[in-house]
């Protein structure tokens, strides 16, 4: 990538209006930046828009932004249907559904329509040298793994795959700080990055208790919720063994750790409830019906808003 001088805010294109595109482009937005959001139809990116505008809004409601910043986010992001709508982009991040043919295509395009100087950037979960086959310029693809709800949430996980520059890294990075986000560099690729691989490491033990009889779906639910989900928040797994005594966590960890579930699939128990439930959200294995899964569903969105207003970041010491 040649090293010109670059925008201190460029212009973000964000591929695709789903959850987490129209996120996306509303953490641009009300960081500053013009953003042209990306989408298949233009109804859908309405619908967008109207999710936009009411997230804004829900901010300043709750002393976040400012009064007046739903008008002037919205003022900041264009919409269209046509790649070649980034070619001005200084930032592009690709948030389309998870179909990797799709993403290789897109990647393709994206590579012939914008300039060179332009990073090109995926949401996705997956490596992004699985997409970027058709994309010449190497040096500027990387992946900014945001997570749901990418307004609420502050981390993003970059990687760079072999031949990307550390100085696409580097403002990768910066540009994110910028927009208020907490980005954590991972070293080399590797499936679904740092945070879903602890998370599935979890949800797997979870799964294997609730299969195996040993507790209740609510009982593990609320070991998680008052013990160790609520110290993750402030100290990470490391920290906290650190802090437990690293020769008593060894020692436990000896004992214990031939016991855990190491199984490749989920537990036959639990993929029975797919087809039963094929609603996101709904049914599964704590059986939540529409009202009950809304309820949850916003005290999570105003405990994470609670975040934002009162706790503050911990310190990072790094050794």
């Amino acid at each position: 990538m040649p090293h010109d001088d670059k925008p201190e805010k460029p212009l973000v294109a964000t591929i695709g209006n789903g959850i987490m595109g129209h996120g996306i482009a509303e953490v641009f937005a009300t960081a500053g930046h013009d953003v042209v959001l990306i989408g298949r139809s233009h109804e859908s990116l309405q619908v967008a828009i109207g999710k936009i505008a009411a997230s804004v809004d829900e901010f300043v409601a709750r002393g976040l932004l400012r009064e007046g910043s739903t008008k002037d986010a919205l003022a900041r992001i264009k919409i269209e249907t046509s790649l070649e709508s980034a070619k001005d982009a200084g930032l592009v991040i690709e948030a389309l559904p998870e179909n990797l043919e799709l993403k290789v295509e897109t990647f393709g395009r994206l590579d012939e329509i914008c300039s060179a100087t332009a990073i090109l950037a995926t949401a996705s979960g997956h490596p992004v040298s699985e997409m970027s086959s058709r994309v010449s310029g190497l040096d500027r693809v990387i992946a900014t793994h945001f997570w749901y709800p990418p307004q609420l949430l502050p981390l993003v996980e970059v990687c760079g795959m072999p031949g990307t520059s550390p100085q696409v890294v580097e403002r990768t990075c910066s540009l994110l700080r910028g927009a208020g986000k907490s980005p954590v560099v991972i070293n080399r690729e590797i499936d679904g990055f740092i945070g879903n691989r602890l998370q599935f490491a979890l949800l797997r033990e979870a799964w294997a208790l609730w299969a195996d009889g040993v507790a209740s779906a609510s009982a593990i639910d609320a070991v998680v919720r008052q013990s160790i989900g609520r110290r993750l928040g402030i100290t990470g797994p490391l920290e906290s063994a650190d802090l437990g005594g690293i020769e008593t966590m060894v020692s436990f960890a000896k004992f214990l750790l031939p016991t855990l579930d190491v199984s490749n699939e989920p537990p036959e128990r639990v993929t029975a409830l797919t087809s039963s439930h094929p609603e996101k959200g709904l049914g599964g294995v704590r059986g939540f019906d529409a009202r009950a899964a809304a309820h949850l569903l916003q005290a999570r969105r105003d405990e994470l808003f609670r975040w934002l207003l009162e706790v503050p970041a911990p310190t990072q010491v790094d050794t």
